[in-house]
């Protein structure tokens, strides 16, 4: 059985030309479903996510969402609906799982989280695969002793960090920009001991719940059959309440921050934050961006830092949107003693591009390479899976990579300056150096 799901996922992909048919309801629990059937493959992938990202952790509990979704599959207690159902310790649930040659996981990030599943689409293995993970969402037992050894390897994780300037500056730069705003939190050392058991249940109860849950499938299932699995996944998990609102991401003025550390080189991150998923603007900034740092060697700010001064090995730019405003980030590492110079440079290169915008020559190839290179988006099920949740999770229409090659041809210079122009003021950007001397 092992050998054979190898091999058909050795040899599975997407016929990136045909229209991706996405089909979406509601349960009657609230649980919204979306389906791209793919019959070619006997598989199954499924992905069930929930506001249970780390923007949800309790106030100086930094830590919770991403300790709650590791301990899913840590044990299961006995169903009480269901006696038949006995309890689970986190063996028995791996060995469930190759038993049938499926493959679950879980997945954290600021916004999102939840759980993935792959099996093999016949009916045996797929109801005892898609059973329990309907017992691992419903019913974690979340074992104390379990809990101590996660928190345990997360804490020795976050004193491994304390020491290396890549993450040093990353965790800076989120709360430079963030500042109080949980998008602004990181786990520290304090929050994760102070994190019980009862607060990983408190939040398991709280965040993973039906009228929440955004139910993704893509493989060789009927919608009928994709319906019985969502009302499966999510019949046992209770109705939610409402959510407080998240506060406004405060407006920056600015600040910078340089750190003493003693690495050779010194780790530079510059930005704001700047874009939501649904923004109109996205497609703009996208394109704009693979122009100013994102299309690697082919950028502006590796051709101006790199390439004519020989600043920085590497230098990057990106946009990630949130469900608020996600950051704008540019990054390098530079010599210590070039780091005013490699700055000026950057911040040279930004403003003349806010000034200028694109030339025809640059937004050509851009768009160019952003359409050629779309079909690697799309060419396997699990990337098809992982585009249809975010379109799920933040209600984007459905067509939405259908009409990406189109809405990223239809970008103009106008439009990408217009959209910097709104986006990033660079007098008001934050900016970390790490490895100053004291």
């Amino acid at each position: 059985m092992k050998i054979l799901i190898v091999a058909i996922l050795a040899c599975m992909s997407w016929n990136v030309h045909a229209t991706l048919k996405i089909q979406s309801w509601s349960l009657a629990n609230g649980a919204q479903v979306l389906l791209v059937e793919s019959p070619s493959i006997p598989i199954l992938d499924i992905s069930v996510e929930f506001d249970a990202g780390s923007r949800r952790d309790p106030s100086e509990k930094s830590g919770t969402a991403s300790l709650t979704n590791a301990m899913l599959a840590r044990g299961l207690r006995e169903a009480a609906a269901s006696p038949s159902e006995p309890p689970m310790t986190e063996a028995q649930i791996s060995d469930t799982l190759a038993d049938i040659a499926a493959q679950q996981d879980g997945e954290v990030g600021n916004d999102r989280a939840g759980v993935t599943l792959r099996t093999l689409s016949n009916r045996e293995e797929r109801d005892k695969a898609t059973l329990l993970l309907a017992r691992i969402l419903a019913h974690p037992d979340f074992p104390q002793n379990y809990l101590d050894r996660d928190k345990a390897r997360i804490i020795s994780v976050i004193r491994e960090e304390l020491t290396q300037p890549e993450a040093i500056s990353n965790k800076a730069f989120w709360r430079l920009l963030y500042g109080a705003h949980p998008y602004g939190s990181t786990p520290t050392v304090s929050s994760v001991e102070a994190i019980t058991r009862d607060d990983v249940v408190a939040f398991h109860r709280t965040h993973y719940v039906a009228d929440r849950a955004v139910i993704s499938m893509i493989g060789d299932i009927t919608r009928t059959e994709a319906d019985a699995i969502a009302r499966q996944l999510t019949q046992r998990l209770p109705q939610g309440d409402a959510l407080p609102p998240m506060p406004e991401v405060p407006a920056l003025t600015g600040q910078e921050q340089r750190i003493a550390h003693p690495a050779s080189q010194a780790h530079i991150l510059i930005g704001a934050p700047a874009l939501a998923r649904r923004d109109p603007d996205y497609f703009s900034l996208m394109v704009g961006n693979y122009i100013l740092g994102g299309g690697e060697f082919v950028s502006r700010l590796m051709n101006e830092v790199r390439e004519k001064r020989g600043l920085s090995y590497s230098v990057y730019s990106y946009f990630l949107p949130l469900a608020q405003q996600g950051p704008f980030e540019i990054g390098m590492q530079t010599q210590k003693e070039q780091t005013d110079a490699a700055l000026k440079v950057v911040r040279d290169t930004l403003s003349a591009f806010l000034r200028n915008g694109p030339t025809p020559l640059e937004l050509k190839a851009a768009k160019d390479n952003l359409i050629g290179g779309f079909a690697l988006r799309i060419d396997n099920n699990r990337k098809i899976l992982d585009n249809i949740a975010m379109i799920g999770f933040y209600q984007l229409p459905l067509d939405y990579l259908d009409t990406w090659s189109g809405k990223v041809a239809k970008v103009t210079a106008a439009d990408i300056k217009a959209a910097f122009k709104r986006k990033i003021a660079p007098e008001r950007m934050a900016t970390v150096v790490v490895g100053v001397d004291k």
